[in-house]
């Protein structure tokens, strides 16, 4: 999910709590061992420090730049999910003509390729955040789904074939011609696609030596800084340090956590939320094209579908 507004401040600091504790106690140990051991000889030029930071802001905000970069481009891919959904099933819902005798077998068969378009984004959701991809699709699959997707380890490619199959299934029964064919196997494609992408970016490490050098620059500034400000501001350079430490552990901490858009936290790519808007999208456009003699499957489970639908 996301966190648009009122975001607590105990939860942005929490995520620093440590960090800033022990900046607290080692600022104020520097402060009493300068004024009570005699320890003033040691003393380091604020230039450096100002140097040292400005060095440490533009690798932060590359990084921060590069993580966005990241969050964004999963933020983007699940976009073209949610416009392939609609189109799916734009094309479903026109391309088979349900309104003839055998009407609702084609309509039962529509249902169910929509209906899984639906499974497929909330598995996917799952499957990139490493949860079960297997767990509560049972509303939105046919028995004979749910008996094939528990054999495979890759719930959302399973989900996909079984669309390419249910495709060939509407040409060879003429329900659909071969160009209506090309072009719904089109929009298959780019949801393999799309799981691509986000699966790169998933299994794609944001390089640790960049992290580590970033991170041990920030403690090395950070560990100068109070002898920096120490002749200037005395015991008032505690809350000082503490304040400017702040903000770069949490534009270092915003970037991991940006970096890694599908680990399930407040600052991921809201996958969940994305696929419950595809879900009500998809009721409402097969609503909107339902039979009015079967008006009342929309809202029923679905049923299992005659075995010569599967091929």
């Amino acid at each position: 999910m996301l966190l648009k507004e009122n975001i607590p401040v105990s939860y942005v600091f929490g995520k620093i709590k440590k960090e800033l504790i022990l900046v607290a106690v080692y600022s104020a140990s520097i402060y009493f061992i300068h004024q009570y051991y005699n320890f003033k000889a040691v003393s380091i030029p604020l230039t450096v420090s100002t140097m040292l930071g400005t060095i440490i802001s533009l690798l932060l905000a590359f990084r921060s730049n590069q993580a966005y970069d990241r969050w964004w481009e999963a933020r983007t891919l699940w976009g073209a999910i949610v416009n392939d959904s609609r189109t799916l099933t734009r094309q479903i819902l026109t391309f088979v003509d349900s309104s003839n005798h055998d009407g609702e077998q084609k309509w039962a068969l529509k249902e169910r390729i929509i209906r899984r378009q639906m499974a497929w984004c909330y598995s996917l959701s799952c499957h990139l955040r490493g949860q079960n991809a297997k767990e509560n699709l049972e509303a939105y699959l046919s028995d004979d789904d749910v008996k094939t997707i528990k054999k495979m380890d890759h719930v959302p490619l399973a989900l996909n074939e079984l669309q390419g199959h249910d495709l060939r299934t509407l040409h060879k029964l003429g329900w659909i011609n071969e160009y209506q064919q090309v072009a719904l196997d089109s929009t298959l494609t780019g949801f393999t696609n799309s799981m691509g992408g986000c699966e790169r970016i998933k299994n794609t490490v944001f390089p640790v030596t960049y992290s580590v050098y970033i991170h041990l620059l920030v403690l090395f500034f950070v560990l100068l800084l109070p002898f920096s400000l120490m002749e200037f501001f005395g015991i008032f350079q505690v809350p000082l340090v503490i304040a400017i430490s702040s903000a770069f552990f949490l534009i270092e901490k915003m970037a991991i956590h940006l970096q890694d858009p599908f680990e399930n936290k407040p600052t991921d790519t809201p996958t969940t939320t994305i696929s419950r808007t595809i879900e009500n999208n998809l009721k409402q456009m097969m609503k909107d094209e339902l039979p009015a003699d079967i008006n009342a499957m929309i809202n029923k489970q679905p049923q299992k579908q005659p075995a010569f639908y599967i091929l």
